[in-house]
C-alpha cells in the first residue's frame, strides 16, 4: 500500500467532491477487484483513497437500507432479512480493508481517520439498528416464522437479526435512542483511542545494551535476534530489546542482570500508565462506565449480564462458578511453584524476596533442574517453516487438505506476508490464506486471525474465503532463520485453528459464517489445534533441526511431555486473574470514579492473588477487553479450552487422525460457523456434553 502525506479531512472531502465521477471510477476500493482471486488491489491503495470509499459505500448502503424499509410489500424473510444480508456489501469491503490495515500496518494517517471515523460509522449502524420502520418489518417476519417454512440456517439468521435489533435499542423510546447514539459514538472513540494509546507507548520504549556483560544468560538465538533489531534501527554493534512479546519475554526468562530486568519489566506493565498524552487511565474508566450505562438503558443490570447473554456461558454467575472452579487449584499450585523460586534464590545465593520480574527467570533454571529442558535447545528444532509445515500436515491429515505457496502474483499489504492457496481433498479451490509472522512498529501486539473475505454462497456457488493469520514472532537472524520457542508454535497451531474455521466455512450467509459465533464458542477450534501441535507423534514429524534436518530426538520429546504441566500454576493464575479483572470491570452496578490502581488492586486483592503474579493483562493495556471485543468475554479461553480439552479427548479415544471423528468434528463444527447454536454444534459432534476433567488433567490441576 502506497502511502502518501497526511492532508486534512476536509480537504480530502473536498477535492473528492470536485472530481467525484473521476475519483469514483479510480478509487481501487469501490471498483470490483482485477486481481488475483479477487483479493484486494493492495499496491494500488492510497490512504487518501478510503475517506472517498467511505463516503460512498455509507451512502449506498443508506440508500439500500431506505429501499427496504419503506418497501411497500408484506414482509418476508427474502425481502427483509435476506435483503439486509446483502445491503452494505460494499462498505463490509471497504471497512475489512481498512481495519485491518489499522491492526496490521498502520500509520498516522490511517489512525487519524480512523479516529475521525469511528463516531460517524458509529452513528451510521445506530441509523440502520433504530430505524423504526425497518425494525418493525424485521418484527413482523419474526413474529410470523412459525408461519412459513425456513431452513434451520434461515432461522438462525432471523433470530440473529431480529436478537440484534433489539440489543441495539429498537424498543428503546425516542429519547432514549438519542441517550444510546451518543454512548455509542462516545464508546467508539474512546476504544480507539485505547488501542492506539497503547501501540504508542509499546513502540515508545527501547532497551539498548552496548556492554556484552549485560547480556549474560541469554541464548545465543537471542542476542543474535537483539543484535539484528539493533542493526535494522541503525544502531550497530549494540543489541536492542523491545516490548514486542517475543523481545521482552525472552530478556525476562534469560537476563542474570536483575536490575535491567526490572527495567524492561517496568516499561512494559506501565503501558499507558505513565500519566502521559498516551496515558489509558481516564480513557478505560469512562469505557467502562459507559458499558454499564448503555447495559442499564437496554434493561440489563451490567454490561456483563448484556454481553453474556449471547455467549455459551449465558450469565456473569456461570463464568465465576467456572473461574473459581479452576482459580483454587490453580492458586494452590501457583503458591508451590514460588515457594520453589524462593527456594531457588536462596540457593543461588539471594537474599531478597522474588519479584514479578523474577519469576520467568527462576523458573526456567528449576525447569532446567528438573527436567534438563533448556528452551534454547529446543528453538533449533521450532523453525517457522518447520511449524508452519507441521500445521498444514495436521490440516492434511485431518482433513485432507493441501497448501500451495504463491510469489509475487498475490498482492499483499506488506513485504512480509506469505500466501498460500488452500485446496480441499477432492483438489477444488477452498481459499486463500495470508501469514504475517513478524513485528513492526506499524502491527498492534499479539497473534490473530482475520478475513480480508468471507465465505458465503451466491448464485454461482460458494464464495471462497480470504483469511489471513498474523503473529509477532521474532525475526530470521544472520544466517539463521526464525526459530520459535515452543509457546509460539502453539500459537501458530493456535491462530491457524481459527484460519481453519474461517477456511473450511461451508454457509450460506456470510454473516454465519466461519467465527460468527460467540467468544467462548470461537476459541475451541483454535485451542483444540495445540494439542496436535504437542503431541509426540506430531512433533516427531514436523520439529526438525533447521540444519541437520533431523527430527527432535526422543528424549527431547520425553522432556517437554514430563515438563507439560511445569508451570501451570502459574499460567493459569495469570490468566484467571486477568479474567476475573474484566468480568470486575463489567460487573460494576454503579458509575463511579474509577481509579484505575486502586480498582485493580482491590480486585487482585478479593481473590487472593499472590504478589508474585500479575494478571497477564494489567488493565491500562488490557487491550482485548478495551480495544479488542472481548469486553466480560476474556474468560471466553477457559471455557473454550474445556471443549476443546474434551474434543481432543475424542480423538485420543479412537485414534489422532481418526477419519470418522476429523470427518464429524468438520462437517458439525468447522463448516458450521454460526449457522447452529454452539451447545447444539457440539453435542451434535460429541454426542455428550463437555467434561471439565480433560481439562484439568491436561493442565495438571486434577
Amino acid at each position: 500500500m502506497k502511502n502518501k502525506p497526511f492532508m486534512p479531512l476536509f480537504v480530502i472531502a473536498v477535492a473528492a467532491l470536485e472530481a467525484c465521477d473521476v475519483q469514483q471510477k479510480e478509487n481501487p476500493l469501490l471498483v470490483t477487484y482485477d486481481t488475483p482471486f479477487a483479493v484486494p488491489p493492495f499496491r494500488e491503495i492510497e490512504d487518501a483513497d478510503f475517506l472517498p470509499a467511505f463516503e460512498e459505500a455509507i451512502a449506498r448502503h443508506d440508500a439500500e437500507i431506505d429501499s427496504i424499509a419503506n418497501n411497500p410489500e408484506t414482509p418476508t424473510f427474502d425481502n427483509t432479512i435476506l435483503a439486509l444480508e446483502n445491503a452494505g456489501q460494499m462498505l463490509s469491503r471497504v471497512s475489512t480493508v481498512f481495519n485491518n490495515l489499522n491492526s496490521a500496518n498502520t500509520n498516522d494517517n490511517i489512525q487519524i481517520l480512523a479516529r475521525e471515523l469511528a463516531p460517524r460509522l458509529s452513528a451510521h449502524w445506530d441509523d440502520i439498528l433504530l430505524n423504526q420502520a425497518l425494525f418493525e418489518r424485521v418484527k413482523t417476519v419474526w413474529e410470523g416464522r412459525t408461519a412459513v417454512v425456513l431452513t434451520a440456517e434461515q432461522q438462525q439468521l432471523l433470530e440473529k437479526n431480529y436478537r440484534k435489533f433489539i440489543r441495539s435499542g429498537a424498543e428503546l423510546s425516542d429519547r432514549d435512542k438519542d441517550r444510546l447514539r451518543n454512548m455509542n459514538a462516545e464508546l467508539a472513540t474512546l476504544t480507539q483511542q485505547f488501542g492506539q494509546h497503547l501501540l504508542a507507548e509499546t513502540n515508545d520504549y527501547q532497551l539498548v545494551i552496548s556492554d556484552a556483560a549485560d547480556l549474560n544468560g541469554l541464548p545465543e538465538t537471542v542476542k543474535a535476534a537483539a543484535a539484528a533489531a539493533a542493526a535494522e534501527a541503525g544502531i550497530e554493534g549494540k543489541w536492542l530489546f523491545t516490548l514486542a512479546n517475543p523481545s521482552v519475554m525472552s530478556f525476562l526468562q534469560y537476563a542474570d542482570n536483575r536490575a535491567l530486568r526490572k527495567q524492561i519489566w517496568e516499561a512494559y506493565t506501565r503501558r499507558g500508565n505513565r500519566d502521559n498524552k498516551n496515558d489509558n487511565k481516564q480513557i478505560l474508566a469512562k469505557i467502562a462506565n459507559l458499558r454499564l450505562l448503555k447495559a442499564n438503558l437496554l434493561g440489563y443490570p451490567t454490561y456483563a449480564h448484556y454481553a453474556l447473554e449471547e455467549a455459551m456461558a449465558k450469565n456473569p454467575d456461570n463464568v465465576f462458578a467456572l473461574l473459581q472452579d479452576i482459580w483454587e487449584p490453580a492458586l494452590e499450585r501457583a503458591k508451590s511453584e514460588a515457594e520453589a523460586i524462593r527456594q531457588e534464590i536462596a540457593a543461588t545465593g539471594g537474599s531478597f524476596a522474588p519479584e514479578p520480574y523474577d519469576w520467568r527467570y527462576y523458573a526456567e533454571k528449576i525447569r532446567l533442574k528438573r527436567y534438563a529442558l533448556d528452551e534454547d535447545e529446543l528453538r533449533p528444532y521450532f523453525s517457522l517453516e518447520g511449524v508452519r509445515q507441521g500445521a498444514f500436515d495436521v490440516a492434511g491429515r485431518l482433513y485432507g487438505l493441501t497448501f500451495k505457496a504463491h510469489g509475487g502474483d498475490i498482492p499483499v499489504y506488506h513485504d512480509d506476508v506469505e500466501v498460500y492457496e488452500v485446496f480441499d481433498a477432492d483438489g477444488s479451490h477452498l481459499g486463500l490464506l495470508f501469514m504475517d509472522f513478524f513485528p513492526r512498529a506499524s502491527k498492534r501486539g499479539g497473534a490473530w486471525m482475520t478475513s480480508y473475505r468471507k465465505q458465503k454462497m451466491t448464485d454461482g456457488g460458494r464464495v471462497a474465503p480470504v483469511i489471513a493469520v498474523v503473529c509477532n514472532f521474532t525475526k530470521p537472524a544472520g544466517n539463521r532463520p526464525a526459530l520459535l520457542t515452543f509457546d509460539e508454535a502453539s500459537t501458530l497451531f493456535h491462530e491457524f485453528g481459527h484460519a481453519l474455521h474461517g477456511l473450511l466455512s461451508n454457509v450460506t450467509y456470510e454473516s454465519l459464517s466461519g467465527t460468527a459465533v460467540p467468544r467462548d464458542f470461537v476459541e475451541m477450534p483454535s485451542q483444540i489445534m495445540e494439542s496436535w501441535a504437542a503431541h509426540p507423534e506430531v512433533l516427531k514429524s514436523y520439529a526438525r533441526h533447521y540444519e541437520t534436518g533431523k527430527p527432535i530426538p526422543d528424549e527431547l520429546v520425553a522432556k517437554l511431555q514430563r515438563a507439560a504441566t511445569f508451570g501451570q500454576g502459574f499460567a493459569t493464575v495469570e490468566y484467571l486473574a486477568a479474567a476475573y479483572l474484566d468480568m470486575e470491570y463489567h460487573a460494576i452496578t454503579d458509575v463511579t470514579d474509577i481509579d484505575v490502581e486502586a480498582f485493580e488492586r482491590a480486585a487482585m486483592q478479593r481473590i487472593g492473588l499472590i504478589e508474585e503474579i500479575i494478571p497477564r493483562y494489567r488493565s491500562t493495556y488490557f487491550q482485548h477487553i478495551f480495544s479488542g471485543g472481548y469486553a466480560a468475554g476474556y474468560n471466553s479461553y477457559i471455557w473454550a479450552d474445556v471443549l476443546a480439552a474434551d474434543a481432543f479427548a475424542a480423538f485420543e479415544e479412537t485414534s489422532l487422525f481418526d477419519s470418522t471423528t476429523a470427518a464429524a468434528f468438520r462437517a458439525n463444527v468447522l463448516e458450521m460457523g454460526g449457522s447452529e447454536k454452539p451447545d447444539v454444534l457440539y453435542r451434535n459432534f460429541r454426542k455428550a456434553e463437555p467434561n471439565p476433567v480433560y481439562l484439568m488433567k491436561k493442565r495438571g490441576l486434577d
